[in-house]
């Protein structure tokens, strides 16, 4: 109960930061924003050597290995997290890639990009490497005999 009382109001605190910033709103001209974030978590540790972090996620953790995360913090703080696939109960570790991150700093999660379509591969012809046909050897000819 008491852990719930101290996530509580971090998680509505970083909704209302980020709630703006993280919309997917259309634009007047139809264009659709910035892709929407999925808060997954906080960072509950950093090890001294911090080359990787502990997240305490919000939920069941159902994000791939390999997923890159990004992490907000006060002034303007961020980090790139590469998750690594370990998770015990509501912690999951992350590989920090880039930035600084402290411990308390909100975890998201981007959308999966939509793949573009590729055209599809033409096939080249192959040249004609036909083999050119020998000159004959001038002691076969019958004028030089």
């Amino acid at each position: 109960m008491a852990l719930t009382r101290h996530l509580l109001p971090l998680a509505l605190a970083a909704c209302i930061v980020a709630g703006p910033a993280c919309s997917s709103r259309a634009n007047d001209d139809g264009q659709s924003g910035p892709p929407r974030l999925t808060l997954v978590g906080r960072i509950a540790s950093i090890p001294p050597h911090r080359n990787f972090v502990l997240i305490e996620s919000y939920g069941p953790w159902q994000v791939p290995t390999g997923t890159i995360l990004t992490t907000r913090g006060t002034d303007s703080r961020t980090a790139n997290l590469r998750v690594t696939g370990e998770s015990i109960n509501q912690y999951a570790a992350a590989d920090l890639q880039s930035g600084d991150a402290a411990v308390g700093d909100a975890v998201y999660q981007l959308p999966k990009p939509t793949p573009t379509p590729t055209p599809a591969a033409t096939p080249t012809p192959e040249p004609d490497i036909s083999p050119e046909p020998e000159p004959e050897s001038p002691e076969a000819t019958p004028e030089t005999r």
